[in-house]
């Protein structure tokens, strides 16, 4: 009688299966697929590769000259001596580790900087560079009344378009690269700076420019200044690098000491994923000149209102780590040696591709590898010829040429220098 009941109901009134009911309602039917990362791209490509030979040149993490990803000395004894003293993991503080952010602040802007003798800075911990970089555009967004305008050199890091995008600034671009030199488009940067709007947001990268590795000359960054001072430009750096680009880090921050000498506010970020390795420790800072303590004083407020419902907090064992490291005579001794030593490694890897193009007999000028600087470098490589190299030697990159010279190890130098002069000769 149940089954005869159950067939005289009309089937618009029979429940659906769960699955089918779910499908039917679904609240994302509108939310399209998404490009891959590239850098992820090639990874995976790469990671299905099995060629004896292979190559990847598109990941942005140091490795030593055996390939394998490096752990600083200096941070393991750090970590040691940290984790012997049988800390608590209670939170800090919405601002992070004080003294962390204090001793990124001296290592930036030099220990004896006016900024601090005037108390007209003010440093919080950040969930690395790009959290640093998130925090300042979300603050320039809602506070900087003048201008939403931002302006970022083109090209630049790929993830610089949607922090500043997301954080609802207006994004700009300016010349910088010059592909015909694979060198520093001096002449076109100058000019468009000059024309910038008084007032906007201008993005510079402090040291090791990302992705090119082309950085100003001092003179240069001199013009620069004068024309953003004159613009009325509020100056913004990404520092990502200071010390992994030449092994010294007070060179490193030279530019964004003069931009404050010479009377810049500036905004600061700093990541240590390279220059201490913290990669997965997401460890940075984002700091702000201000005008007078009390302006300080306001701003840092509203630094942590901003940062408060991103993240409540920041992690507190990297800190920990970093902090240890900047303000131990003798860890940061030892820190400053072995980040020379990163740095040294991959001027040499430059230097001995470019003799080993030679050895292959190339007549083009390679002298922009060793010009340029830091882990990454723009071989001026056409998409072409990255799509060639690739499938012909199994040599990962992305199209536009770069490379991290960090993959790059006495033992396989020889080999991307072949792969190099086959695809270009």
């Amino acid at each position: 009688m149940a089954l005869l009941r159950r067939a005289s109901i009309p089937a618009i009134l029979l429940p659906r299966h769960p699955s089918i009911a779910l499908r039917a309602s679904s609240w994302w039917s509108n939310v399209e697929l998404g490009p891959p990362d590239p850098i992820l791209g090639v990874t995976e490509a790469f990671k299905r590769d099995e060629h004896p030979k292979k190559m990847n040149l598109g990941v942005g993490a140091y490795r030593d000259d055996a390939g394998r990803p490096y752990v600083l000395p200096s941070v393991k004894k750090a970590e040691a001596a940290m984790m012997a003293k049988n800390l608590d993991k209670e939170y800090l503080g919405i601002a992070g580790l004080a003294e962390f952010a204090r001793a990124s602040a001296q290592l930036a802007f030099g220990a004896d900087s006016s900024v601090f003798r005037d108390g007209r800075s003010t440093t919080v911990q950040s969930i690395s560079g790009t959290g640093a970089l998130r925090i300042g555009a979300a603050f320039l967004a809602r506070f900087h009344k003048a201008s939403n305008a931002v302006y970022l050199p083109k090209p630049s890091w790929g993830n610089h378009t949607p922090i500043m995008r997301d954080a609802g600034l207006n994004l700009q671009a300016y010349r910088y690269y010059d592909p015909s030199t694979c060198g520093f488009d001096c002449a076109g940067a100058l000019e468009d700076i000059a024309k910038m709007p008084e007032k906007s947001i201008l993005l510079l990268h402090a040291c090791a420019h990302n992705p090119t590795g082309v950085d100003p000359r001092p003179e240069q960054w001199k013009e620069i200044c004068q024309i953003a001072k004159k613009r009325q430009l509020f100056v913004f750096f990404d520092m990502a690098y200071q010390g992994f680009a030449s092994g010294d880090s007070d060179r490193d921050a030279w530019a964004v000491r003069h931009f404050v000498e010479n009377g810049h506010n500036v905004a600061l970020c700093q990541s240590y994923a390279k220059n201490m390795g913290l990669y997965g420790e997401r460890v940075g800072a984002f700091s702000m000149v201000c005008a007078d303590p009390d302006e300080t004083k306001r701003v840092e407020s509203q630094l942590k209102i901003l940062i408060r419902p991103m993240y409540s907090n920041p992690p507190v064992h990297g800190a920990r780590i970093a902090s240890m490291i900047l303000t131990t005579p003798e860890l940061r001794q030892q820190w400053l040696v072995e980040l020379k030593g990163m740095a040294d490694r991959i001027i040499g890897m430059r230097e001995e591709l470019v003799q080993n193009l030679q050895k292959e007999g190339s007549s083009r000028n390679w002298k922009h590898i060793t010009e340029q600087i830091g882990m990454f470098c723009f071989t001026g490589l056409k998409p072409d010829q990255v799509g060639r190299i690739i499938k012909d030697f199994s040599i990962y990159m992305t199209s536009d040429g770069r490379i991290s010279v960090a993959g790059v190890s006495s033992n396989n130098v020889a080999y991307l220098a072949h792969g190099i002069h086959e695809v270009t000769k």
